[in-house]
């Protein structure tokens, strides 16, 4: 199966309404030894307070319980957080048929996201791009959160530019909501990042959801992240400053 028709059935599955903040959110499931999950959550709180996460909210999953079938190995933990596809997911249930273009890696320089320097489109891949451009150390985060400056993850999707005014509308609800994830909106039929858009759409760039994770990576401890895992109800999540 492609990304892509992953993607899209999950798109479908999500609930989340960002104005009674309530409903089913699509999750990326990291899998860490248990003795380092001090050190994760500090390095994942971390990059939430530097704004390179899709959204503060968590879950933690045990030795012994279950992630979406999955049994936790003893020795092991799980930690939950919010995938990008969940934007996609709020724009559809709101009438806007919104089309996840690739994920990528992009360079920002004093805090400003400059472009993509590396894509792999969705429906070209059976695996996940974010996963797989992770597992290649294209990515700076450290570099970013310390200095303002060096290559995240991010993706991009595009959308109906008749439908610009409900977009940011919508995306204002979930920033209210603390899905401050929103890198860069374009001007309809403009480049967006350096990257070309279909004619009469407009791009939307997300920071991926994966970045905390490749923070984890470049501190030098293992974790395994599974892009778009599960769907998860954002009332069973808790916001990572109240994790311990």
């Amino acid at each position: 199966m492609f990304v892509i028709s992953r993607i899209e059935s999950m798109m479908y599955e999500v609930t989340f309404d960002p104005v009674q903040r309530k409903g089913k959110i699509v999750a990326n499931i990291s899998i860490i030894d248990e003795a380092d999950l001090k050190s994760v959550l500090g390095i994942i709180r971390q990059a939430v307070h530097s704004g390179l996460s899709v959204s503060p909210y968590i879950r933690i999953f045990r030795s012994g319980e279950k992630i979406g079938g999955v049994k936790i190995e003893k020795g092991k933990t799980g930690i939950a957080t919010a995938c990008s596809i969940t934007i996609d997911g709020v724009l559809l249930k709101s009438g806007i048929p919104v089309k996840p273009k690739f994920g990528g890696v992009v360079e920002i320089h004093d805090g400003s996201p400059l472009r993509f320097t590396d894509i792999l489109t969705y429906d070209s891949t059976t695996i996940d791009p974010l996963e797989v451009l992770m597992s290649q150390e294209l990515t700076s985060v450290t570099e970013m959160v310390n200095t303002g400056s060096g290559k995240i993850l991010a993706n991009l999707r595009e959308a109906p530019m008749a439908a610009r005014d409900k977009i940011e509308q919508i995306l204002d609800s979930l920033v209210g909501a603390g899905f401050s994830c929103i890198l860069e909106v374009g001007e309809p039929n403009t480049d967006i990042l350096g990257v070309q858009v279909g004619r009469d759409k407009l791009g939307i760039a997300v920071i991926g959801g994966t970045n905390p994770m490749a923070l984890v990576q470049e501190n030098g401890i293992d974790i395994n992240t599974q892009e778009m895992s599960i769907l998860l109800d954002i009332e069973e999540m808790s916001h990572i400053d109240e994790v311990k």
